[in-house]
């Protein structure tokens, strides 16, 4: 069966990196079946098997990823009885296609929620395959660039209801003995650390706090921050930055703070009001929003 849908772009996540030609390979099937596509390279460098990472990436990419088809790849499963699947959002403005691994949950939830969803369990719609390891390019290829050439969600595969898909893993921010209990969710390139927590959330804190640094490996450490919007007024040492989507980032001005601090994704940080801050201080606050 046609669709009346047909999508013009595909944006693609994977942990497949740029070394190997997975993710040339898995081009190259879109380009065969659907020429007219464009294809956005979202990232390749999520760790291998890191599906909370690759959630979270999605999650920050999802509200500016244009309307068609979100491909996402980390896939340690793959192979086994975990269920390939597409869901469409947005009342058919877009599909995101991977794995039932919980690695689509925040981008679907971030994009409205799901309107339905299926298994990409019609064989009709895969490549034949030599083995079963790389369901990219046999199974999540095809069915985007089927869905791009008008092919309905309903043919390649049966309904799931939605609601039984696997979630995906939120780190959620506490309050510990009078302390905001954070992690780290995501080191970029340059060493910033964005943490599970919004600035508003730090407002009653006062201008100057105490970062408890808490690495998984090496020595716990204090340090005394200011919250900043800008990596310049940061000054000598490590300061709290508003970043570029609304969280807090511990970073270093021209430096890596994850390298000064031993801090990885995963680690705990515990943010407290400095004893030495003058009482009137108010932190800097920013609405966070979530473009659509």
């Amino acid at each position: 069966m046609v669709n009346a849908t047909r999508y013009d772009t595909i944006s693609f996540l994977s942990d497949y990196g740029t070394r190997d030609e997975f993710v040339g390979i898995v081009k190259s099937v879109i380009a065969d079946l659907a020429p007219h596509v464009r294809v956005i390279d979202l990232t390749h460098e999520i760790a291998p098997f890191d599906v909370r990472a690759g959630s979270l990436a999605l999650a920050r990419c999802i509200s500016y990823v244009p309307n068609g088809i979100v491909l996402a790849v980390v896939d340690p499963g793959v192979g086994t009885a975990r269920r390939p699947i597409a869901v469409s959002v947005g009342g058919g403005r877009g599909v995101l296609i991977g794995p039932d691994n919980g690695l689509l949950s925040m981008g679907v939830a971030l994009a409205g929620g799901a309107d339905t969803a299926v298994v990409l369990n019609n064989a009709e719609y895969h490549l034949a395959a030599p083995g079963a390891t790389f369901a990219g390019r046999d199974i999540f290829a095809p069915a985007a660039a089927h869905l791009c050439n008008g092919v309905a969600l309903s043919d390649l595969g049966e309904h799931v209801d939605p609601a039984l898909l696997l979630p995906g893993v939120v780190p959620l921010s506490r309050t510990e003995n009078g302390a905001l209990v954070a992690e780290v969710t995501w080191v970029d390139r340059y060493g910033n650390c964005q943490l599970n927590v919004g600035p508003d959330e730090v407002a009653g804190f006062g201008e100057h706090l105490n970062v408890e640094i808490a690495p998984v490996t090496g020595e716990r450490v204090v340090r005394s921050m200011r919250v900043v919007r800008a990596f310049a007024e940061i000054g000598g040492g490590v300061g709290l930055v508003v970043d570029s989507f609304g969280m807090l980032a511990v970073c270093v001005d021209r430096g890596s703070a994850a390298a000064e601090l031993s801090l990885a994704a995963g680690d705990s940080v515990h943010i407290t009001a400095s004893p030495d801050a003058p009482s009137s201080s108010k932190g800097v606050t920013t609405p966070v929003t979530l473009r659509r």
